[in-house]
């Protein structure tokens, strides 16, 4: 496994396991083969539903099979009707719980608006929270704490563009250590990647296959370089991520995609290959935030 050292030398393995959609029913299969295979990150949220399942999958590999909590990296995140400063320990604390863990390796603010406490999906202008009602510098604190408590080996956020960095880093006495957003040939992000390594956050690509589209996996060039190299689509995909030093966590429930995705890591694009694709670039984004974009967000971009 090849690994991301973080800004407090925590390693984060380079390549995980997304569970955002999968469903609870083979959400917990999926744990127990990729572990099998070597997998060791995991990347979870309070908001997919299925913490539960992936805490006992890892449960009973750690009493069937022997793994060490030591051994695996497992990420949750701060869902948005719980960034109130009293409302991040106890968020967290019902994650540790429904994970069966004692710590998490990695919490996530996972994106920079907030909601009413009883608002887990916005329906209603009404339902959301302006930035002035919950201040993510208040969030931030909250999680700050967490990580002075032990209970987080290390904290970041997610979806977060340069302009909510900025303002976060200016009342930070800890910067994020990770930033997770959505990144692959077709939205590279070159210059968010730059600012984040610039001020040693790391970056972790979401959706880097295309979130459920066959588009890039289809794509001719990514075809064609993985033709020359022997390898699949999808491991060319998630090489090129690697190969600029950036995580990735590509869901996959079936076996073979477990095993296919996993060996990209044996991947080596060369340098006319890395251009090549960096060149796809359509600024096209699979995952939006029009969902969010309502009341005190309306007409704003969420990833500023």
């Amino acid at each position: 496994m090849r690994y991301i050292q973080l800004n407090n030398e925590i390693r984060m393995p380079v390549i995980g396991l997304g569970t955002w959609k999968s469903e609870t029913s083979e959400v917990y299969g999926a744990i127990r083969w990729a572990l099998k295979l070597g997998y060791t990150h995991f990347d979870c949220a309070s908001v997919y539903n299925n913490e539960e399942a992936i805490g006992q999958a890892l449960a009973d590999a750690m009493r069937e099979d022997g793994l060490k909590r030591e051994d695996i990296f497992v990420t949750s995140k701060l869902w948005n009707n719980a960034h109130k400063k009293e409302d991040v320990r106890p968020a967290l604390e019902e994650a540790l719980k429904r994970l069966q863990l004692d710590y998490l390796d990695l919490y996530l603010i996972h994106w920079p608006v907030a909601q009413k406490k009883e608002a887990v999906m916005p329906l209603a202008p009404d339902d959301m929270l302006s930035l002035q009602e919950a201040p993510l510098a208040d969030t931030w604190q909250a999680m700050e704490e967490l990580y002075n408590a032990g209970i987080c080996k290390a904290i970041g956020v997610s979806n977060f563009g340069e302009k909510h960095l900025t303002e976060l880093m200016m009342t930070a006495e800890i910067n994020p250590m990770v930033n997770q957003f959505e990144c692959h040939p077709y939205l590279p992000q070159e210059e968010l990647i730059a600012y984040c390594q610039k001020n040693m956050i790391a970056v972790t690509a979401y959706a880097p296959l295309g979130s459920g589209s066959d588009i890039m996996l289809e794509d001719e060039t990514i075809r064609k370089i993985a033709e020359k190299n022997k390898a699949t689509p999808a491991q060319v995909l998630l090489a090129w991520n690697i190969q600029r030093n950036i995580a990735v966590i590509p869901k996959a429930i079936s076996e073979k995609h477990l095993q296919e995705n996993i060996a990209a890591l044996n991947v080596e694009l060369d340098e006319n290959d890395m251009a090549e694709i960096a060149a796809l670039n359509k600024n096209e984004r699979f995952l939006t935030a029009d969902v969010f974009e309502i009341g005190p967000y309306k007409g704003q971009s969420i990833f500023m």
